[in-house]
């Protein structure tokens, strides 16, 4: 019931502001076709939005018969820890990113997909894979897919009709707001798109990390993947996701590379604030961040970079 709830607040918040976008762009007609729209839209997000982000990021779907070995470890890995945590099995995609990183999507348990990109299965061992997919399974299992997919849809409309609102009639000074409205809508609608998404990504974040670390029996692999992510998460440009910012609260680690005004309003937690909630689960310490760089067991060598650091 509070998974229903939160989505049905979070959706009338952003029915809500692409109401108000169309009021600025066309007065009382104008709200009235965005309120059609945004009731269609909504409709069509809760049948296909899952559809639509695996297609924006190129997602290829997987099994058991590929011929890598290291995506047949992850189909088995995913599908093993979905039958003990009690879950159907979800479509399992990969999407061909050298950033490493993952997400999931679908409406409900029952339609759940997840996706993992060629950099998350090359950089991790195969236990820091478990642990970031067991974490995308706890999302599956809490009912947040529902709400990361539409967001990121009905949020993403919202920034494309905000930046197009100057050619829809912008020289028209009888338009509420004006010219100096429109140009205020376009910088701060996508602003409040991103702060509806933050007001709930946070806690939900947490509360899969902590999913995840049951789901896969070991918090500290789930500790290590995240670090080794975010390391490497800054140093390469997910091209998918910057064309799509506002999946970017869909991923486990932002995928942005933090040009523009992209990650004023995270909506992810701290690494390290995640990091520790998992070691403290594990009753450990949380280890220095070179830890997440062993190469003991990895999958393949960890990448080799030029400039020194404790990855170097």
């Amino acid at each position: 019931m509070h998974n229903h709830l939160r989505t049905f607040t979070l959706l009338a918040a952003l029915t809500a502001l692409f109401m108000g976008i169309g009021f600025m762009i066309g007065g009382a007609s104008g709200m009235l076709i965005a309120l059609v729209l945004a009731g269609g839209m909504n409709l069509f997000s809760y049948w296909n939005s899952d559809k639509i982000v695996l297609k924006m990021h190129g997602a290829q779907p997987v099994d058991e018969t590929h011929p890598e070995a290291l995506v047949r470890n992850y189909v088995r890995d995913v599908f093993d820890m979905a039958d003990g945590a009690g879950l159907p099995r979800p479509k399992v995609y990969v999407m061909a990113t050298d950033q490493p990183n993952a997400f999931a999507t679908g409406r409900n348990p029952e339609n759940a997909a997840v996706a993992a990109t060629q950099g998350l299965l090359r950089m991790l061992d195969r236990r820091e894979v478990r642990g970031v997919m067991a974490h995308e399974l706890a999302h599956v299992k809490n009912r947040d897919t529902l709400t990361m997919t539409v967001t990121a849809t009905v949020a993403g409309a919202i920034s494309a009709l905000a930046n197009f609102a100057l050619f829809f009639g912008g020289n028209d000074r009888e338009r509420p707001g004006g010219i100096i409205g429109t140009i205020a809508l376009m910088i701060l609608a996508p602003m409040a798109a991103s702060l509806v998404q933050m007001a709930i990504s946070r806690a939900r974040e947490y509360e899969a990390d902590r999913g995840g670390a049951e789901i896969c029996g070991d918090p500290e692999a789930l500790a290590d993947a995240l670090q080794k992510i975010e390391h490497y998460a800054r140093g390469t440009v997910n091209l998918p996701a910057e064309r799509n910012p506002a999946t970017g609260q869909m991923f486990i680690i932002n995928p942005l590379s933090g040009r523009g005004a992209d990650n004023l309003f995270s909506t992810h937690p701290a690494t390290q604030n995640r990091v520790k909630a998992l070691m403290d689960m594990a009753g450990k310490v949380a280890a220095p961040v070179q830890r997440a760089a062993r190469a003991v067991g990895t999958a393949v060598p960890i990448t080799r970079r030029s400039k020194g650091g404790p990855w170097g």
